[in-house]
């Protein structure tokens, strides 16, 4: 079983296409003591996955431009980075845990970034 995320030990990915939500979202998370990654699409998110093993959890959008939506990248992070937090935000669409990859968090929009931030925290993170 996995320790509580330790958020000076971990980064965040935040994957949103609307730049002022992004922006107030790393602004906050920095705030709270992570490493802040940002990416406008899956794209750019799966380079810097790559690029920054730092990171451990990911907060993500769904409906996003490009030829992958968060769903996808959720789905291809957690095959790929199995021991990741996944969160999957959205205000259009609720999904269904059958259509989320395993224990992917679903967070609907508008959301309290401290509820997420708590929700993150208290999560089990290996």
């Amino acid at each position: 079983m996995g320790q509580a995320v330790d958020t000076s030990r971990h980064g965040i990915l935040i994957v949103e296409d609307e730049p002022l939500i992004r922006h107030d979202l790393l602004d906050f998370f920095e705030d709270a003591g992570f490493e802040v990654f940002e990416a406008e699409n899956a794209e750019f998110a799966i380079k810097l996955m790559a690029m920054q093993p730092s990171i451990r959890v990911v907060l993500t959008d769904v409906d996003m431009p490009g030829s992958m939506d968060g769903v996808k990248l959720a789905h291809y992070i957690r095959k790929r980075y199995p021991s990741t937090l996944v969160l999957i935000a959205s205000g259009a669409f609720r999904l269904a845990v059958a259509d989320m990859p395993a224990d992917a968090i679903f967070i609907g929009k508008p959301f309290d970034p401290r509820a997420v931030l708590k929700t993150i925290c208290s999560a089990p993170v290996s």
